[in-house]
């Protein structure tokens, strides 16, 4: 699956066109990969920053994974000691639960910026 920004123009198109709103090719399903990117990488950088480990960055693990709104490719990061353990998506999970895709659903549906729903998602592991 490409990387793909939530444009909300075109999901409302998409949705008036009679496209599906959950599912693999779902209006919803960019939207939850993009929120969920965002709160791991808020994760990892939280992480970094509270460790006594001399660890980095070290890029991404890209797995497929399981939501109520559809299968999307996700970017998990990772460090390169291999000591973050992400919460929100732990290491070899590969199904997003329910409850925390209708979390992030929601806080993006109060109007929190993605910036915002990071800095949220840090403060919940700090």
């Amino acid at each position: 699956m490409r990387n793909q920004s939530f444009n909300f123009d075109e999901a409302l198109k998409q949705l008036q066109s009679g496209k599906n709103l959950l599912g693999t090719d779902g209006i919803l399903t960019p939207l939850i990969k993009q929120l969920t990117e965002a709160a791991l990488q808020a994760e990892i950088e939280h992480s970094l920053s509270t460790t006594s480990i001399d660890t980095r960055k070290n890029g991404y693990t890209r797995k497929t994974v399981k939501s109520t709104s559809g299968q999307f490719e996700l970017k998990t990061p990772r460090d390169r000691s291999g000591a973050f353990e992400p919460q929100l998506i732990k290491k070899n999970q590969t199904k997003l639960s329910e409850d925390i895709d209708n979390k992030i659903l929601s806080l993006f549906a109060l109007g929190m910026s993605y910036r915002d729903i990071q800095k949220h998602v840090a403060e919940l592991y700090s």
